[in-house]
């Protein structure tokens, strides 16, 4: 067996300790030299030729670390990758890859500290980008059509909606109220097709996780729940993504999906003639999608959304036309809530609403 590190210093070294010595005559005359076995040093291999070995040195790519990023675009592409670095807020700066997550943020403190940037170079003094994370960002810039090709690609209605429903059904709704279980409470959020905010509570459920699950207290809780709801034309349930592989998660699964299967079955309206066609009242809405949709997940794994319901409470006061709309009742009643360090952050009413919100917009993303 060879050794790498044997030839790899015979590469580095000049001279007659080199893979090539020259003879005392022509400069162009070279002689072979051998490489040896590092377990007897007997058996001698000759190396591969001046020509083979020249050519293999001079297809690698030189390192430019040290050249200057204005010199890699043009005048017009750096006007372009400057307009959007001095200009884009940090939610649209995230969009950008790899400046989703704290580089957006670095991004617009150092223009708040500094000024707008002058040059491509002087990005590299922003704290976490680097010299080659900058080119991949400023490429990103300049041909944006491939992530949004793979959104599309993406968004399938049937991908983060269960069971299977019409479109048209769908699309016919005039709202919707999300609902998301937690471990000792039910949030629910009412939300119309023009993304207005109707009513938006949760409510604690004394009996959850205790004892041994009995079935008639968690009826009671989920039956006063289910009284207080609003009428709508559907019942989207978040369907949680919990790992069967993480077993002290059990008690938690089942907890689940017990209150999920006793949704189902209080929300959705019997029949009485069985050959009625009509949709399902209760869908269930995968969790994992709407954590993508708001870029919430992180490996598998979703975090909290309490800093993306600020920001659609903040622009529903100070922009004209904003994401979501809320009454003035509900922002006085939860503008000092979903504190990150909280006690009770309202982690349910966040995912409440952020599931209506990610099923309206994903809709309309999937046509």
């Amino acid at each position: 067996m060879w050794v790498a590190r044997r030839f790899l210093s015979l590469v580095a070294r000049r001279g007659k300790y080199g893979l090539f010595c020259r003879s005392k005559g022509l400069q162009s005359e070279l002689e072979f030299r051998y490489l040896n076995c590092t377990c007897c040093w007997r058996s001698r291999i000759p190396v591969a030729g001046f020509e083979t070995l020249n050519g293999t040195l001079s297809s690698i790519t030189p390192c430019d670390d040290h050249k200057s990023l204005d010199a890699y675009y043009t005048s017009e592409q750096r006007a372009v990758i400057l307009q959007i670095l001095n200009n884009a807020t940090e939610s649209e700066l995230a969009a950008v890859k790899l400046l989703r997550g704290r580089k957006s943020v670095n991004i617009v403190d150092y223009r708040t500290r500094h000024g707008p940037f002058k040059d491509l170079e002087s990005v590299i003094n922003v704290p976490l980008l680097k010299h080659k994370s900058a080119v991949t960002v400023f490429n990103s810039i300049l041909n944006p059509s491939q992530k949004t090709e793979k959104r599309k690609l993406r968004v399938q209605l049937a991908k983060f909606i269960r069971p299977e429903v019409e479109r048209t059904w769908l699309e016919e709704a005039s709202s919707i109220v999300s609902i998301v279980c937690g471990v000792n409470k039910i949030a629910w959020a009412h939300v119309d097709r023009g993304m207005n905010v109707l009513e938006w509570k949760h409510e604690d459920c004394p009996n959850f996780l205790k004892g041994t699950y009995m079935a008639s207290a968690y009826l009671d809780d989920i039956s006063t729940v289910v009284s207080h709801l609003p009428k709508t034309d559907f019942f989207v349930v978040e369907k949680p993504s919990i790992s069967l592989q993480n077993t002290t998660l059990y008690p938690v699964m089942a907890h689940m999906r017990t209150v999920e299967a006793m949704l189902f079955a209080l929300l959705e309206p019997r029949h009485t003639h069985p050959d009625v066609t009509a949709p399902p009242k209760v869908l269930n809405m995968i969790r994992t999608a709407t954590g993508r949709h708001f870029d919430l997940m992180v490996g598998e794994s979703r975090t909290s959304g309490a800093q993306t319901v600020r920001r659609m409470m903040t622009e529903s006061v100070t922009q004209k036309i904003s994401r979501v709309r809320f009454p003035h009742d509900l922002l006085v009643k939860y503008r000092n809530s979903f504190q990150m360090r909280g006690r009770d952050n309202g982690e349910e009413l966040c995912d409440a609403l952020l599931q209506a919100v990610a099923f309206y917009e994903l809709l309309c993303d999937s046509k």
